[in-house]
């Protein structure tokens, strides 16, 4: 027997086993890096690239249909491996609306979709508290307070998850100084109310007939509460909240910007002058100037800044009016301009231009989605959606110019006491109610409860199985 023979062929074996192992490593890599880019075999075996698509709903386990085509394992929160282009997606579930979208997949890339609702059918709407008093209420920004106002001093604070409701008194009777706040009266009218992040205070613009009164409303303590008009001796033409607890805010007061430090009760030295219009974005401040440089005709600068900051020059600058916010879009952050009927999109770390939409109507109100996915511009009952998905634009048409938003996803507009719900591009619009009242807000809390005002009654109708 011939041992060397044998450990040479041994060897060999290995050598090759080893070789074959890598090998199979690396193929199996670069088909993960292909598969990770995009690439798949088709059933006619020929590569071609793909996106993928990602799809929530609420409820979940929706059946999903992609161009006619469904299986019983294709079910909501999942992922589908698609061909770029036009895919027709429509959800479906036993009991509830039907919820479609057509969504331009990019070869490579990742399209979301995790905002689709899905209504239960043959709702049944049930009174839940009688308020034939109420002039005005604002809902907190988790959906589950409601603050009620009415012509008297003592206002009322529900909680929409209680099954019985149980409302608290919020005294006001020492927050307005007008006249009309005495005797137990309110005669003023509230014009707008904004919720901190943190649900303990409501900002109030309240109109009192002969001036206007800012307060800042402490739903916990209500004595605690502060009229910002009379405090600091001011007549502000806009306020807002700038941090989660309502600590500091920002007030225009002669056209020039402050910070209200409310715990301590001080009014701040100019932040920015001239301020024509501001927004506040993760603690920093975006903001429009009026300047007049060389020339007569007022021309219109953008800075950004924050509270503690030294007045910095605008960074951008334009001849005619413009409206300025700030998104963020996966990693990308952009500051999102409104001049004319255009809107431009500019890269935030280098201010190049990203992208740039043109409009059939000049704008007069900007806002970008909570998850950065969108941003909606609009006037009166004009809107147009950017999808940051797809860079696709939506322009659409409202019922009536009074749109609010039901979600973070959805607006909502009331007509002739219909209720018309849409997702935020103006798609799936859908009527759910008929017997609504446009003076109060429409709501969906923890995703079972749709509620609304109607004949004097706090209505509310559930939107899933129980």
């Amino acid at each position: 027997m011939n041992f060397e023979k044998i450990k040479r062929l041994r060897h060999l074996k290995v050598i090759i086993s080893e070789a074959i192992m890598v090998l199979v490593v690396i193929a199996t890599v670069i088909i993960l890096a292909l598969v990770v880019s995009g690439y798949w075999v088709n059933s006619d075996f020929k590569v071609e690239r793909q996106g993928m698509l990602q799809i929530s709903s609420t409820p979940t386990g929706a059946s999903v249909i992609i161009d006619n085509e469904t299986s019983w394992l294709q079910r909501t929160n999942t992922s589908k491996v698609l061909t770029g282009g036009e895919h027709e997606v429509i959800l479906t579930k036993e009991g509830y609306d039907t919820w479609s979208k057509t969504v331009d997949i990019s070869e490579g890339l990742l399209y979301r979709l995790h905002y689709p609702r899905l209504f239960i059918l043959n709702r049944t709407p049930e009174k839940y508290y009688y308020l034939p008093e109420a002039t005005f209420a604002a809902v907190s920004p988790d959906y589950d307070l409601l603050l009620v106002a009415n012509n008297t001093t003592s206002w009322q604070l529900i909680n929409l998850i209680e099954d019985e409701p149980k409302p608290r008194i919020i005294d006001v009777s020492n927050l307005f100084r007008s006249s009309g706040s005495t005797n137990g009266l309110f005669d003023g009218s509230i014009v707008r109310a904004d919720w901190d992040h943190d649900e303990v205070h409501v900002l109030l613009e309240v109109n009192m007939g002969s001036s206007v009164e800012w307060a800042l409303l402490d739903v916990r303590e209500p004595q605690r509460s502060i009229n910002l008009s009379y405090e600091f001796g001011s007549e502000f033409s806009d306020v807002q909240i700038f941090d989660n607890s309502a600590s500091n805010l920002l007030a225009i007061q002669n056209g020039n910007l402050h910070r209200i430090d409310v715990p301590n009760r001080s009014l701040s030295a100019v932040l920015v002058e001239n301020v024509v219009d501001y927004d506040i974005n993760n603690g920093e401040i975006v903001y429009v100037v009026e300047q007049h440089v060389d020339s007569s005709l007022p021309s219109y600068g953008i800075g950004l800044t924050k509270i503690g900051d030294k007045a910095k020059m605008p960074i951008l600058e334009f001849t005619e009016p413009v409206m300025a916010t700030q998104t963020k879009f996966y990693d990308n952050q952009f500051l999102v301009v409104s001049h004319g009927n255009t809107i431009t999109l500019y890269d935030k770390a280098n201010l190049n231009e990203a992208a740039e939409y043109i409009l059939s109507f000049n704008p007069s109100s900007i806002k970008a989605g909570h998850h950065g996915e969108f941003i909606i511009v609009s006037s009166e009952a004009q809107l147009a959606t950017i999808d940051m998905e797809s860079s696709s634009v939506y322009e659409w048409v409202m019922e009536n110019s009074s749109y609010q938003w039901l979600n973070h996803d959805m607006l909502y507009d009331v007509s002739g006491g219909e209720l018309f719900v849409y997702d935020y591009d103006g798609l799936n619009r859908r009527n759910l109610s008929n017997n609504v009242s446009d003076h109060f807000p429409v709501t969906i809390t923890r995703d079972k409860w749709l509620y609304y005002f109607s004949d004097d009654y706090l209505t509310r109708e559930w939107l899933i199985e129980h």
